[in-house]
């Protein structure tokens, strides 16, 4: 039982891994080194090159990779939906594999470990480099939190390898209010900055102290939107319901700045000035969209479509970390065959496209000019330039480059959707599907033989984190640079000089013609600020599909109206428009059946992937919510494992988070 605690608690360290039953009958992983490894600064490089690869975002090899995490968001959505979503679906487990603490552990061994030669001056080398390296160590530990963060909350904050120590595994088990683990975060984050040293891989393959600032602004938003949007609720410290108070050791916790609201207030305040950081330096340079996509060689280039659709971002000034592929190294993904047809089932929705603005930068019921979604060609006609470019039109040109290769899974003239077939490779989910991060290169469309590049973080995102969190803090658009930094945004967009300032959108906009958005709500309430929510709508068009979408919908609690009205996601104006006519007769079958092929009129002129079939489908009435969703059940196994008696769920230093029970395969109580 004492080495099953270990195993499932977070084993212990490196010295204790024997005792761990996951690696039993393996070998240590060849970054849990010995003692004395770390003598040069070569050899704690190549320790932090294999956590690159544990712990960073990228495309795997048979997925679609980044762009994929924006899914069962109203951005992006696949045939079928998450059980989050579902009445009941999503239940507790004895087990949970998110509740993983694999690459934190690591982590704090290296830099345990390194930090004591360091200081000893054990390691040689220079000593520029090796404050590089511990200062990206402190990065990737950060960034492992933040993932934690967002699927537990509160957390156990563990910043030492443990002992092989029954008790102390216990004790270190303790759950940290999450704003505490959010301070831990930030704390991180800027060591990290101030440790590494900026230029020291002009590549920028290698984590940097504009990455970490950039970094240390998202996670600042984060926290100081989920205190703002979820005070007094069972989701924070001091809340109704809260349940870390039920344990003696958070039971009179205390904000270090004294309530909910000043606690928001600190994260907001180090949002703005950690983007403002980055922003400053970037907002002279980010790359201009020209509102057109290469179609045959020699066109010309696209810069801001050229950020993702290409295997080197180093040209790209405001990518501040990418991932680099290589087909000779054998290090590939599958994006480019992905993009060449549906985008492996997951589409782009029809509240996506809608919430583009047109380019004139009004919503689509106020511009001059007629917004017309009678074909997907119409659709891109006259829209802000992000989605001309972005959304696959139909007719298309999808390869010109390298056309004599050998691969095969390319479509050199973009089809019909195909939304009846099914098939996973080249099922279109929502009749719409996406361009970003494509190439052309037909040498790319093969599985597995892709190089493109994965952009982990650019600075853009700096500029849209101070938007949001400076008009938080003033509730004024004329507050510091919020609106120099909005009109660079719609500068790089490409809109006109009209277009760019962010008044016009904003005066035209009406909430009450925005609440097919998600984004639009916070508590289940529609905004009443076109403002704050023009800047939310900013950010969704100028991220999509960056993986950024359900952060964002979790942060602002913009799911609550879900629980008393359901949702349904529709993609094209399939019916009485010319796009039902794409079709061979007799394949669009809308009886509800389990021959069915699409969602029938009677329910909308607007396909609706979820439901398509009435049988079996806990989808197809609409999605709904519950609270308890916005965080995952912690594994039952772990109570026990972690209890006094290993018997008695209440003598585990753990909590149960917010309206989780604490019965195996029971589904949420609220």
């Amino acid at each position: 039982m004492k080495r099953k605690m270990i195993s499932m608690a977070f084993c212990a360290a490196a010295m204790a891994i024997t005792s761990c039953d996951d690696y039993l009958e393996q070998e240590p992983p060849s970054y849990l080194t010995p003692e004395g490894f770390f003598s040069s600064d070569s050899k704690v490089q190549a320790a932090v090159n294999r956590l690159y690869q544990d712990v960073l975002p990228n495309h795997s090899q048979w997925s679609y990779g980044l762009y994929s995490d924006d899914n069962n968001t109203d951005n992006q959505a696949g045939t079928s939906a998450d059980n989050k979503y579902g009445e009941g679906l999503w239940k507790t487990s004895n087990t949970n594999d998110n509740w993983a603490w694999d690459n934190i552990r690591n982590i704090n061994f290296q830099l345990s470990t390194i930090l004591k030669a360091y200081e000893n001056g054990e390691i040689s080398g220079s000593e520029t480099t090796l404050k590089q390296y511990i200062g990206e160590l402190y990065f990737l530990r950060a960034y492992c939190y933040f993932d934690m963060l967002q699927k537990w909350g509160d957390l156990p904050i563990v910043k030492e390898p443990l002992p092989d120590d029954e008790a102390v595994l216990s004790e270190s088990n303790k759950r940290a209010p999450r704003n505490e683990v959010a301070r831990f975060i930030l704390t991180d984050l800027q060591t990290a900055a101030d440790m590494m040293s900026d230029g020291f891989d002009k590549r920028r393959t290698r984590i940097n102290p504009d990455a970490a600032l950039t970094f240390r602004s998202r996670v600042a938003l984060y926290e100081g939107t989920w205190l703002t949007y979820f005070a007094g609720t069972a989701f924070v410290p001091q809340g109704q319901g809260w349940p870390g108070a039920t344990k003696d050791y958070n039971a009179s916790y205390q904000y270090p700045t004294g309530s909910v609201e000043a606690e928001a207030r600190y994260f907001l305040q180090e949002a703005a000035s950690s983007a403002e950081k980055v922003a400053e330096k970037y907002k002279n340079s980010l790359a201009i969209n020209t509102g057109v996509i290469p179609q045959k060689e020699g066109d010309e280039e696209n810069p801001y479509f050229n950020i993702w659709g290409t295997t080197d971002m180093s040209g790209s000034a405001e990518v501040l970390l990418w991932r680099e592929y290589s087909k000779g190294l054998g290090v590939r993904n599958c994006v480019e065959v992905a993009l060449q047809h549906g985008d492996y089932g997951v589409g782009i929705t029809r509240s996506l496209v809608e919430s583009y603005v047109m380019a004139d930068g009004k919503p689509i019921y106020a511009s001059a000019y007629t917004y017309c979604d009678t074909s997907i060609a119409e659709v891109a006609k006259n829209r802000d330039p992000r989605l001309t470019i972005f959304l696959k039109v139909p007719g298309q040109v999808n390869m010109f480059k390298n056309m004599d290769a050998n691969e095969d899974h390319g479509v050199e003239v973009e089809p019909q959707p195909d939304i009846v077939g099914k098939t996973a490779e080249t099922c279109y989910s929502t009749g719409y599907a996406i361009r970003k991060g494509g190439t052309f290169d037909k040498a790319m469309t093969g599985n597995g033989a892709c190089a493109n590049a994965a952009c982990i973080f650019r600075a853009t995102e700096a500029l849209l984190n101070y938007m949001e969190a400076q008009y938080m803090l003033s509730g004024s658009l004329g507050s510091g640079h919020i609106v120099e930094y909005w009109t660079a945004v719609r500068k790089a967009a490409g809109f006109s000089a009209e277009a760019q300032d962010p008044n016009v959108t904003i005066s035209a906009t009406d909430m009450s013609r925005e609440a097919g958005d998600w984004g639009a709500y916070s508590a289940g309430q529609l905004l009443s600020d076109p403002t704050l929510y023009c800047i939310r709508r900013e950010r969704r068009c100028e991220l999509i599909g960056e993986g950024l979408r359900n952060m964002d919908l979790h942060r602002w609690r913009a799911l609550d109206q879900l629980i008393t009205t359901k949702a349904h996601i529709e993609g094209v104006h399939l019916w009485n428009t010319p796009m039902s006519n794409w079709y061979k007769a007799g394949s669009l079958v809308a009886d509800a059946s389990s021959k069915a092929t699409v969602s029938s009129p009677d329910l909308s002129e607007y396909y609706r992937p979820h439901e398509v079939n009435q049988a079996n489908n806990s989808f197809y009435n609409g999605l709904t919510w519950h609270m308890a969703h916005y965080l995952e059940p912690l594994p039952l196994k772990q109570f026990l494992l972690t209890a006094s008696d290993h018997t008695t769920y209440s003598k585990s230093p753990l909590y149960q988070n917010p309206y989780w029970p604490t019965q195996p395969d029971v589904p949420a109580e609220k």
